[in-house]
């Protein structure tokens, strides 16, 4: 065994040795349980980062200890590789995205390996590989079998330089994140997902998933958005035609004296007349630009137009005119709403803007509003007034009565709405999964046929970065002939989104080179569901919504038999970094301070916030750099036990340091007693090797609950830096071996998962031919945590005066005898006389005396 402890021959050596024995590759011929434990995927961008560097490391912890526990442990790794960012840097390198998403996949699966994941690299696959998307082509035509994909016109954010639709991410300040160019809000025809099939499903079985976070249910609640109401038609003065409008506010229906319809509404244009013609036009033109998400911000300014036409309340039979609004979009409800301003704040906001009636239909209990004089909406509870019949009700139970009553004239009727809306999977973008769809004059749309899959997408295109997708202007991948009829047709040219590829990878790792289908349901029944998910709480929405979607369809397309895909999910906290900077250069990296100054110029850089890790302000740390100089093991220690992992994590240098210091603490604490450790036989357990072996024991029924689904790491470490402690402080080292050798080899194998490379070294310097995996993980002897004896601290008057040991069980009445026969405590005594004895069983004598 060498003296110094060097991190980094010893890692390369062991990470050798795991990828020549192949050890972490697993099969589902085992008769062992088996644990399916997956990180969220990382885009391919060619580094990784100290977020990565906490992710993975928190999903290896787990995989590691399962294996300990002697888990059959499915833990795979693969790259989610289509999206924008390989066609931005086609643009601007001139590098093929293809080629520059194979290259930073190499380069991050080094990186990777030089971390010691223990992945099945065997299962390894990137989405952008034929043998994958392939199958997602065919899910996809499987769906449009069963009309759970369609095509229809929808508004999108469209780039008219770019030529492209735009995520709402993808808006900066109303403009092209790439280009600049203000935002267009288009008609375009798009393929959708038919997700709100769904819906009531997918809320169904959030109250059934206890594994995971309070916090990313209630999200996705909201997201769906489940709300009762009823849908209610209003007459249009002059024609038979109607506007339906969703309301769950059927109570205020009497007080409805304006209607507010979205920009985007398709009856906007066709109820303007002439005269409001242009006033109309201009405000939708304006509206466009808008950005959806602040439109509906309250903050934000309310304001419309009037198109000139008027409906009919069909309760009060007023006279109502239609408006557009600003606020009111087209992905809720019907787009039409129903503007009631004495009871809704935006309605009211808006009323007062243009000057429009106001009709109070709910009184509070004890106020009289006058609408002349009311400074805001009441959207409290109260009686029902100006309502007909329904006055001096209850407004609640005026709810269900009007319900009723609409539902009786064929007003309107009970209905259930959802906040989601259908999934828009189009892109006109080239890198991406081509959509499996050919025009025809003839036949129209026509699915591709399976025997003709995949549709491969073409790698001989040129990005210019204007005009749109290179494949609408590749004739040779557009141009094909109808698989019904044989005339020329067209092939689509828009791509998936990229969200589709990640909402089903999970399954595919169950069976990666499965050539007959998407999945092997021989191997999806034995891994799936994945026992527990890893990943960023900003993905709680979208792609974990999307892939319980996937799970669904898959099912009930007959390709699995799984109705949730992730049993339990942790969301682990972001990497943050104090910011620095220079009044001349601006964002600095940590390597370009020095001293408190910029290296470049001398001046005293200025620290900021402490904000997450980003490329954009320079707070970053290369991983690379920080093995190099402590070593994989230090920079997996320190992301799990500086914070707990569902919080951020706050860089330190010093925490950092300190834990290179501890590896290097426990390598001596090995090293120092090997002579000492080669007599050990089995552990003592009399006179003072019981306190080693009662901490040793109870270090590791603590690190074993609290890594076991509990994930508190950052507790379990500092146990096992007390156990290390405790080592060194025991001064019978050579009396009591046995036990010595106990609490060291227990420390090793408590930190086995943390940090594997070290431990795996020390446990075969400990004269171990087997591996850790082998030796399993350890378990506590519960006669041996406890306690014989309590060492109880004594008072005299309330100041400490003396100890005295006892036995554990020991009664009251026992101590109290034996701390006033203490030598020290008669003579604090003295000739004064004992008041009162107060003992705190297991703690300390307080003896009063005067």
């Amino acid at each position: 065994m060498e003296e110094r402890y060097e991190p980094i021959g010893i890692e390369l050596a062991w990470q050798k040795a795991w990828a020549d024995s192949n050890k972490f590759s697993v099969s589902e011929k085992s008769d062992k349980e088996k644990f399916y434990l997956l990180e969220m995927f990382p885009y391919p961008s060619g580094r990784i980062h100290m977020g990565h560097v906490r992710n993975y490391s928190i999903g290896d912890v787990v995989a590691r200890f399962k294996r300990l526990q002697g888990y059959n442990v499915l833990h795979p790794m693969g790259w989610d590789a289509f999206g924008m960012p390989a066609e931005n840097a086609a643009i601007q390198h001139g590098i093929h995205p293809a080629k520059w998403t194979v290259e930073n996949i190499a380069n991050m699966r080094l990186q990777l390996k030089r971390m010691g994941l223990s992945y099945d690299w065997d299962r390894e696959f990137a989405t952008c590989d034929v043998d994958y998307y392939k199958w997602e082509q065919l899910i996809f035509l499987k769906m449009f079998e069963k009309g759970l994909a369609y095509k229809k016109s929808s508004s999108v954010n469209w780039c008219p330089t770019c030529q492209t639709v735009l995520a709402n991410e993808q808006v900066e300040d109303d403009a092209c994140w790439r280009c600049g160019t203000v935002v267009e809000d288009k008609e375009l025809d798009q393929w959708f997902f038919k997700i709100t099939n769904y819906a009531q499903e997918l809320l169904d079985e959030i109250d059934k998933m206890a594994g995971w976070p309070d916090s990313v249910l209630t999200m996705q609640r909201n997201w769906i958005g489940r709300s009762t109401g009823c849908e209610v038609a209003f007459p249009l003065e002059n024609t038979l035609d109607k506007i339906k409008v969703f309301t769950t506010r059927q109570d205020t229906l009497y007080g409805a004296t304006f209607m507010s319809l979205a920009p985007e509404h398709p009856k906007a244009l066709e109820l303007t007349t002439d005269d409001q013609r242009e006033a109309v036009e201009a405000f939708i033109a304006k509206v466009r630009t808008q950005d959806k998400k602040n439109r509906t911000s309250e903050d934000f300014e309310k304001e419309g137009v009037f198109t000139g036409s008027y409906c009919i309340n069909p309760l009060t039979r007023r006279k109502m005119p239609i408006y557009l609004a600003n606020f009111v979009l087209m992905d809720y409800g019907t787009g039409a709403v129903m503007a009631v301003p004495t009871h809704d704040q935006r309605d009211f906001e808006f009323a007062k803007k243009y000057d429009l009636p106001l009709v109070v239909v709910i009184q509070p209990e004890d106020e009289n509003i006058d609408p002349e004089t009311m400074a805001e909406a009441w959207t409290g509870p109260g009686k029902m007034v100006n309502s007909d019949r329904f006055d001096g009700l209850d407004n609640e139970a005026a709810k269900e009565q009007i319900a009723d009553y609409l539902a009786k004239e064929g007003i309107g009727e009970k209905t259930v709405n959802f906040r989601l809306r259908d999934w828009g999977v189009s892109r006109q973008r080239y890198w991406g999964t081509p959509i499996p769809i050919i025009y025809c004059d003839q036949c129209g749309v026509v699915p591709v046929p399976e025997k003709d899959l995949p549709v491969v997408l073409p790698t001989d295109v040129e990005f210019t970065g204007e005009g749109g997708s290179p494949l609408a202007k590749h004739k040779e991948f557009y141009t094909v002939s109808c698989p019904q009829c044989g005339e020329v047709a067209r092939r689509e040219t828009d791509t998936f989104d990229t969200f589709v590829e990640s909402s089903w990878y999970f399954a595919r790792y169950a069976c990666p080179d499965f050539a007959s289908g998407p999945i092997d349901r021989a191997a999806a029944e034995y891994w799936l569901p994945v026992d527990q998910y890893i990943g960023g709480v900003e993905h709680a929405v979208m792609h974990l919504l999307y892939a319980r979607f996937f799970t669904k369809v898959m099912r009930d397309l007959g390709l699995m038999d799984v109705d949730e895909p992730f049993t339990n999910l942790l969301t682990q906290g972001m990497v943050c970094k104090e910011t620095q900077s220079c009044p001349e250069h601006g964002w600095l990296y940590p390597e370009q301070v020095e001293n408190g100054k910029c290296t470049q110029c001398g001046k005293p850089v200025t620290i900021g916030r402490t904000e997450k890790m980003s490329k954009s302000k320079m707070n970053v740390v290369d991983p690379d750099k920080l093995i190099a100089t402590y070593g994989a093991d230090t920079a997996r220690l320190f992301s799990l036990f500086a914070a707990p992992p569902e919080k951020d994590l706050e860089w330190n240098d010093q925490s950092v340091e300190g834990c290179y210091r501890f590896l290097n603490r426990v390598w001596r604490a090995v090293y120092d007693n090997q002579d000492i450790l080669k007599n050990a036989a089995a552990p003592e357990t009399e006179g003072d090797a019981k306190a080693l072996r009662r901490m040793t024991h109870r270090t590791i029924k603590k690190v074993t609950e609290d890594i076991d689904g509990r994930f508190h790491f950052n507790t379990a470490i500092a146990a096992v830096m007390e156990l290390v402690n405790a080592i060194y402080g025991f001064e019978k080292k050579a009396e009591y071996p046995g036990a010595v050798k106990e609490a060291l080899e227990a420390a090793v194998r408590l930190l086995a998962p943390f940090v594997p490379h070290v431990t795996e070294e020390l446990w075969a310097n400990l004269g171990h031919e087997e591996d850790l995996e082998t030796a399993g993980w350890p378990e506590y002897d519960t006669a041996a945590m406890v306690e014989d004896e309590k060492l109880i601290v004594i008072q005299v008057n309330g100041k400490v005066r003396s100890k005295i040991t006892v036995s554990a069980s020991a009664g009251k009445d026992e101590v109290e005898k034996a701390a006033l026969a203490d030598e020290t405590v008669q003579r604090f005594i003295g000739d004064g006389t004992v008041r009162k004895v107060i003992v705190v069983p297991g703690k300390l004598v307080n003896v009063v005396a005067s």
